[in-house]
């Protein structure tokens, strides 16, 4: 069955806009599991624009539901993540003026560092996963390397979904959805598992949610947003909906 990872990102995103205690990305997660999450997603940037150090580890010793540690190949986030261990680490490209994700990591131009990433989380025990646009080269790549886990940048198919009016049988939309389809097939048939995630969003979600074998979705944005105005344990709860709908129809 279909697995929600919530990202809390931007609920440390506003606590950080004051420098203030509240609010506490750990209640966050608390009410993001009684709202029906499968685990919970944070993004350890180099900046440390919004999740701090303090963040994980707390979230490690208090959370009862998996922690995926988003982060770059660099030897200071690995050796936080080796001596946190979370469940799982997920290898991302980061850019100090990017808003957000901008794209997914290029594993084809540095295979060779990073396997060697790959390879020592891979030793302190965790599951290791890579975020990797919908190209066939890079899923191979991502197999050469020894990655468990590929999530597919969902961000061209969100965009042109909300360009094109939320049509979800618009070409451009379909053919954005043919490529993550694609993708997550050759990831399969590479022996790892397929996620995805990156804008996804209460209007956008079932088409991927309903694409075969898909195991998760990590999805932070619309979720905090949503929160904002029916609380953060019912908007996990809805999307969570939407996503066993479209995992039923499969």
């Amino acid at each position: 069955m279909i697995e929600l990872g919530v990202n809390i990102d931007h609920v440390a995103t506003i606590r950080q806009a004051r420098r203030t205690y509240e609010p506490d990305p750990v209640w966050a997660a608390v009410e993001a599991h009684l709202g029906g999450a499968d685990g919970i997603t944070v993004h350890l940037r180099e900046d440390r624009r919004h999740i701090q150090d303090h963040d994980v580890r707390r979230l490690r010793e208090l959370t009862h539901i998996k922690l995926n540690l988003e982060m770059a190949a660099t030897d200071e986030m690995i050796g936080i993540a080796c001596q946190i261990k979370p469940e799982m680490a997920m290898l991302v490209p980061e850019g100090r003026q990017e808003v957000t994700t901008e794209g997914g990591l290029n594993i084809v131009a540095q295979e060779t560092e990073l396997k060697e990433a790959i390879a020592r989380l891979a030793d302190a025990g965790i599951m290791t996963s890579v975020f990797i646009d919908p190209e066939p080269a890079q899923v191979e790549a991502a197999a050469r390397i020894g990655a468990r886990v590929c999530e597919i940048h969902t961000g061209p198919y969100a965009a042109a979904f909300h360009h094109k009016g939320r049509d979800a049988q618009s070409p451009a939309v379909l053919a954005e959805l043919d490529k993550i389809r694609a993708a997550g097939r050759a990831i399969v048939d590479l022996g790892m598992r397929f996620n995805a995630g990156h804008a996804l969003n209460y209007f956008n979600v079932q088409p991927v949610a309903a694409l075969p074998d898909v195991r998760e979705l990590h999805i932070g944005h619309a979720i905090v947003s949503r929160a904002v105005f029916v609380g953060l344990r019912e908007a996990v709860a809805e999307m969570k909906r939407l996503m066993r709908e479209a995992d039923n129809r499969r």
